[in-house]
């Protein structure tokens, strides 16, 4: 990775043991910083951890709130957090099921609320958070509103947040279709024929891949100017 300079920076990954969340940690290795990977799991968080340089690995459930704080006081002094979990429940509002549609809502807004009131204790006035939404939130579609209705929160926490913790950085990144590896237990046809159809709406001809997405937050750990803003990687899926 070229570009980004982190300067062992120590950034907190929740969610960085696989897919999107693991190529954050390895761009961020890349980058010169130092990736802490946060996983419920500690036995994937320390595996992720061992294919990464210079990564540690810590556990956090963001769920739970004892969770955090101990995995923040394990993972010592960070620079900035990167929080990727979610928990999807893609139905149609009329079977939707109360404690999925909690749990969704959990993983994309309660349990980040949570991690960003005691990491806005520890970090630096220098550092920042970078949140996850999605396009859905601005291109409604069938079957994907609990999707659509935390992502939409996401970008709207990111904007409340940087208000109140300012000089803290509070940003969002609003994905497209990416092909992040959270498709691969799909068989290889149908896992082509949704990356095709994917690519069909989108304005660039193709899905996303990985790097679209730590190169974007590589940007946002290091723009200093930048904070309230929901950045959109998704390469115009949702104006197509």
């Amino acid at each position: 990775m070229t570009g980004y300079e982190l300067n062992g920076a120590r950034v907190l990954v929740v969610g960085g043991a696989r897919d999107i969340g693991l190529a954050v940690a390895t761009a961020v290795a890349a980058a010169g910083g130092v990736p802490v990977i946060g996983a419920r799991n500690i036995e994937k968080a320390q595996t992720a951890a061992s294919k990464v340089d210079r990564a540690e690995a810590v556990l956090i459930d963001i769920t739970d709130e004892d969770s955090i704080v101990s995995g923040l006081t394990a993972a010592g002094h960070i620079d900035h957090v990167v929080i990727t979990t979610s928990a999807p429940h893609n139905v149609s509002v009329a079977t939707l099921d109360h404690d999925l549609t909690a749990a969704a809502f959990e993983a994309k807004i309660i349990g980040p609320l949570m991690l960003i009131k005691h990491a806005s204790t520890v970090l630096p006035p220098t550092g920042s958070v970078v949140l996850f939404s999605g396009f859905v939130a601005w291109d409604p579609s069938p079957d994907y509103t609990i999707m659509g209705i935390t992502n939409g929160a996401v970008s709207f926490a990111a904007s409340q947040l940087a208000k109140e913790l300012a000089p803290l950085r509070i940003n969002a990144i609003s994905p497209g279709m990416i092909d992040s590896g959270s498709y691969d237990g799909m068989s290889p046809q149908a896992k082509h024929d949704l990356m095709a159809q994917s690519a069909e709406h989108s304005l660039v001809g193709r899905v996303g891949r990985n790097d679209d997405i730590s190169d974007a937050v590589l940007w946002l750990l290091t723009a200093s100017f930048v904070t309230g803003t929901t950045l959109h990687v998704d390469g115009g899926a949702r104006f197509a």
